[in-house]
């Protein structure tokens, strides 16, 4: 989880280091350092704390013509300090290593090479890397980092630089991403996209337990036994503006505001004259017609999109379909074989539970089927089929759009399957077609009267505990609302089934409780306002979403009410959402707190 970049050119090794970490600080953010070469000599800074701190710590130094590595960490072994920041060095202080991953086997190389005489100036388990390096150094860094990798377990992104070769950069990768970017007459590597495309668009995706060794004028690429391999570069559509503020105060707010165009983007190439086409994905129909068992595997965000998606894809194809969060699919021995379709959902195409779940279903002959936002990502790359989800570059910690265009994705999915296995007509397809291709404009409308929720989120920023409830679709969609507002306003937040609430929940419901109703499913609209005149009975305070056709009668029981404009009730989870990220956006712009990096949070989980 966190964020490692690379520089070998002519430019200012230090403005491109810090430019590019920048555009990665959403991989982590409890400190942050660089290393580069300047006259025979390698300089190293760090510093505790945010990006900012490092950059005034560093400010008027210089280093053109040269290489360098850096790096923004998210803790894993060993407290936020100076310390234990990356870069490390070895004892000489010539060779310097940054990493992104767990080394599992630390402890022991640790003992190992303390025996022979190492010292050791952090609590981190990188800088046993660095100290292996050294000592298997002979004449090339390149095989030193070779030999150093057969040492150790776990996973890693790394990246080492030394005066003994001082126009080179040495990387490697194991379970956690790491990018080479072509430019002219220079190169640049990072552990995504976005630090890249300011430089080049023109990247390689390094493969597992992949070495390369990077200059200004050349890059090669060694598979796992140090043999040279051919790699084909792959060109980036992400916009540089994409991965910008453009006059936002935050991140979030810009990738709320870019909902409809991504949503637009996603279905954009998969309509046609006949309906729903993934054939360019991987998946045919006669591949559809074939499936009789989903599971749904996921984490985090993505795992809440595939929860909505069970109960539309169970309703339209009469398909059992089980969700699970991928960090426990792993370890539970599931029954999968030959017949069980699965499907993976990553923003990032690089979650390292969602990675591993995708290994053991195709260890057991599962079609895999992935949904990702990252070209060439290792789960795009390792699945049977992929389908993109086009929602650009997501750099909040938050996730807003790439949840929306995972739910249409899945969306399209569910029709796809339905229209094949004869479980919806022509016509049907079709209409849910049209349905959504106007969520672009529903969405639109939805963040054109955004401040009717600015206004009631001052009125209650201070709340202690918030709690969530909804019956059907909407609890499901309630978890992913309660899931945004304690990840970024630190509030206490939990989500029920309304049902649920009078099975003990109710017990926690008192005068001035905070309440989030979601009510946009006809057929479950009167029971839950029953649940809700349970709450209310009790002193909670209400806010309701639902659609515009039930506002008014929704208006009697509840203390404010946010309408979304009038969509099919199995479409409602994707502009229903939305209400509830402004919420939780600006339930923690009012707290003052810093919305698109929240503590301990990091955007991509690279590790377990």
């Amino acid at each position: 989880m966190c964020g490692i970049v690379g520089y070998a050119g002519k430019r200012d090794c230090i403005e491109v280091l810090l430019g590019s970490l920048k555009k990665l600080e959403y991989r982590g953010y409890d400190s942050a350092g660089v290393a580069y070469i300047k006259d025979s000599k390698l300089e190293l800074c760090k510093r505790k704390g945010k990006l900012a701190e490092l950059e005034s710590a560093i400010e008027g130094a210089s280093a053109p013509d040269t290489v360098g590595i850096g790096h923004t960490r998210w803790a894993t072994h060993g407290e936020p300090s100076t310390e234990n920041s990356h870069p490390h060095l070895n004892m000489a202080g010539d060779i310097a290593v940054v990493h992104n991953g767990i080394i599992e086997n630390y402890a022991s190389i640790k003992k190992w090479l303390m025996k022979k005489g190492v010292e050791f100036r952090s609590e981190t388990d990188t800088e046993v890397i660095v100290h292996l390096v050294n000592y298997y150094y002979e004449h090339d860094l390149a095989a030193a980092v070779h030999k150093t990798l057969s040492m150790l377990s776990g996973s890693y992104a790394l990246a080492v630089v030394s005066t003994r070769e001082p126009g080179k950069i040495v990387a490697a990768k194991k379970d956690s991403p790491l990018i080479i970017g072509k430019g002219n007459g220079e190169n640049i590597i990072a552990s995504d996209i976005p630090a890249l495309l300011d430089y080049t668009k023109t990247v390689y995706f390094m493969d597992e337990n992949d070495i390369a060794v990077i200059t200004e004028k050349s890059i090669e690429i060694y598979d796992k036994y140090f043999n040279i391999k051919e790699a084909e570069p792959v060109t980036v559509d992400w916009d540089v503006a994409a991965a910008e503020k453009g006059g936002y105060e935050h991140f979030m707010m810009k990738e709320i505001e870019e909902q409809p165009r991504a949503l637009a983007d996603t279905f954009a190439s998969r309509f046609t004259d006949a309906g729903i086409d993934f054939t360019e994905a991987g998946l045919d129909d006669e591949a559809i017609k074939r499936i009789n068992k989903i599971y749904m595997v996921a984490c985090g965000t993505a795992h809440h999109a595939c929860i909505v998606a069970k109960y539309v894809t169970e309703k339209l194809c009469r398909i059992p379909v089980e969700t699970d969060i991928a960090s426990e699919f792993r370890y539970r021995d599931p029954i999968v074989d030959a017949d069980t379709f699965v499907v993976l959902v990553s923003q990032s195409g690089e979650t390292a539970d969602t990675i591993a779940a995708l290994r053991l279903a195709k260890s057991r002959g599962a079609f895999v089927f992935a949904i990702v936002n990252v070209l060439g990502s290792t789960i795009a790359r390792e699945a049977d089929a992929v389908l993109y989800t086009h929602a650009g570059p997501e750099i909040a910690v938050a996730s807003t759009k790439a949840y929306t265009t995972q739910l249409l994705s899945l969306y399209m999915l569910a029709f796809k399957m339905a229209h094949v296995k004869g479980m919806i007509s022509d016509d049907e397809l079709q209409k849910y077609i049209t349905d959504m291709k106007a969520l672009p404009d529903t969405v639109t409308e939805i963040l054109s009267s955004k401040r009717k929720l600015q206004h009631f989120a001052s009125r209650h920023f201070s709340a202690r505990s918030v709690f969530y409830m909804g019956r059907g679709l909407d609890n499901a969609l309630s978890m992913e609302g309660s899931l945004k507002l304690k990840e970024i306003s630190y509030i206490h937040s939990e989500s029920y089934a309304a049902g649920e609430l009078k099975h003990g929940t109710i017990a926690l419901i008192e005068d001035g409780t905070l309440v989030v109703a979601v009510l946009t499913q006809e057929e479950l609209f009167d029971k839950c306002v029953s649940n809700i005149q349970e709450i209310t009975a009790r002193g909670a305070t209400v806010l309701g979403i639902t659609q515009q056709r039930f506002a008014k009668r929704l208006s009697e029981y509840v203390t404010e009410v946010v309408s979304i404009p009038d969509t099919d009730d199995m479409l409602s989870a994707i502009p229903a959402i939305v209400p509830m990220q402004l919420f939780a956006y600006f339930m923690a712009v009012q707290k003052g707190l810093d919305v698109d990096k929240p503590r301990n949070l990091a955007k991509s989980v690279t590790v377990e």
